[in-house]
């Protein structure tokens, strides 16, 4: 269980101080799937690196499982269980995907699975495997390689920063089945950061930011009118029954 108070942000520029998030508290339960929305710039990727220790909070608390994390290191949180994926990836020049994806795991893993992680992002293993994660490899490619180095692992709380940004529908769609199993199995939870419709209807709550401030925070149900009219409340009474959702294949 990962439960955040009153966390805040400030930076310092030319003498001023500007507040990017203020007094933000929300837990995301053992299993959970929170997707976070808002409009641009309202402080969703600044709250999503605060989790995973890449900005260091002016106020606040995170906690994991009952531990008190605000004062760990990137590596500390990783240690503890906590995954993240960049919006924009870094790239490793020397290094091969295959490497990447045995660090990422913390064990070697078998060419079985290396290929079983590649495919399930949309990605031709054989192709892959043995290139380097450098600049010669597109930003949709470097994208759902780190995405694939998140799974790579097990975490008791994964984030991912705006997973569908620069990649295909199909690699898209992909994605997505392999969110729903994820939270099919409660094993891990989840946060998404997205604008995406479909990836918001899956959740099991929505955190709503703006302005740096949680507008609005609940269960799929009660936020999704909010956000796409009257449907999308009969689109989830339809999901939660097992029929479609509203035709996403």
């Amino acid at each position: 269980m990962l439960e955040v108070e009153h966390l805040s942000y400030d930076i310092h520029e030319e003498g001023r101080q500007s507040e990017i998030l203020s007094d933000i508290s929300f837990s995301v339960e053992d299993g959970e799937m929170l997707v976070i929305t808002g409009p641009n710039g309202g402080g969703k990727s600044t709250l999503a690196k605060l989790l995973m220790g890449i900005y260091t909070q002016t106020g606040g608390t995170i906690k994991l499982d009952g531990k008190d994390i605000t004062g760990f290191s990137i590596d500390e949180r990783a240690k503890a269980g906590m995954g993240f994926a960049f919006q924009q990836p870094p790239r490793f020049k020397g290094m091969t995907v295959r490497r990447l994806l045995h660090l990422a795991a913390g064990r070697t893993l078998s060419e079985d699975e290396c290929c079983n992680l590649l495919s399930s992002v949309g990605l031709c293993a054989r192709e892959y495997i043995d290139r380097e994660a450098d600049a010669t490899l597109s930003g949709g490619e470097m994208k759902r390689i780190e995405i694939a180095t998140v799974l790579a692992a097990h975490h008791a709380i994964c984030i991912f920063d705006e997973p569908e940004a620069g990649i295909d529908l199909w690699s898209f769609s992909m994605l997505v089945k392999r969110f729903e199993q994820i939270h099919k199995e409660k094993k891990e939870s989840l946060i998404l950061i997205s604008h995406q419709e479909r990836i918001i209807r899956m959740a099991d709550r929505i955190m709503v930011i703006s302005d740096g401030q949680i507008e609005s925070i609940g269960k799929a149900e009660e936020i999704m009118p909010q956000l796409f009219g009257t449907e999308a409340e009969s689109c989830v009474c339809r999901q939660q029954k097992g029929g479609d959702l509203c035709g996403a294949e």
